[in-house]
């Protein structure tokens, strides 16, 4: 519990810091503001599914489907792949597969502690904690290795507040909590929203060239 609650922080600290983002005012050179717009919020669309399809999965534990979890399976393949496509023009096909590699052990973690809780079982909950705190130091080395506008501690306290909300979740899932699910759900788009800004902000920042 203490991880959880330590994760809470970070994303309150990470929001605070990031508030008042102007995203124009972020963009290099001649930047055509309409398409870094269209980038920002296309971007905001695929990590919204992201949320959207990884919570199906969270709710396919508890179920004896093996049909429907397949189907939302794919469904999380499509949209990883597409979120990692969007890498490809900046920083080339090693790094979106890099990416899409890291996010497939995010969301397999996630998985793997929605089926301990299931389960009941602390130990396997205790592992999953601890991958998804390696998982969001990779994170952070990888964006900051491929940005210099993306700092390590940034990314990290991104990651780690985004895994934190997927545990959230599922400990309410778990606990029947379900008053309390609408007002994550609001708070798990809100911040995955501020994902996607910090990746668009940092790409059309690095490449203005691509945006005119």
């Amino acid at each position: 519990m203490y991880r959880i609650s330590q994760s809470m922080a970070v994303v309150a600290l990470t929001l605070a810091g990031l508030a008042g983002f102007d995203y124009e005012s972020h963009a290099a050179g001649d930047t055509n503001p309409t398409r870094a717009a269209e980038m920002k919020q296309m971007y905001r669309d695929l990590w919204l599914g992201h949320i959207y399809w990884v919570q199906h999965a969270v709710l396919d534990s508890a179920t004896n489907s093996p049909a429907k979890r397949d189907n939302v399976k794919k469904e999380i393949d499509a949209n990883t792949q597409q979120i990692a496509s969007v890498l490809t023009p900046f920083y080339g096909e090693t790094a979106s597969k890099r990416f899409s590699t890291l996010l497939d052990i995010n969301i397999g973690v996630v998985r793997e502690y929605s089926e301990a809780t299931v389960a009941g079982d602390t130990h396997r909950q205790d592992a999953a904690l601890a991958r998804l705190a390696t998982n969001a130091d990779d994170f952070a080395k990888f964006f900051s290795g491929i940005s210099p506008y993306l700092k390590e501690e940034t990314v990290r306290g991104l990651i780690a507040a985004h895994g934190a909300h997927h545990v959230l979740q599922i400990n309410q899932y778990k606990k029947r909590e379900y008053a309390k699910l609408d007002e994550t759900w609001r708070m798990m788009r809100e911040h995955i929203y501020v994902i996607a800004d910090t990746l668009t902000a940092a790409m059309v920042k690095q490449f203005p060239d691509k945006f005119s």
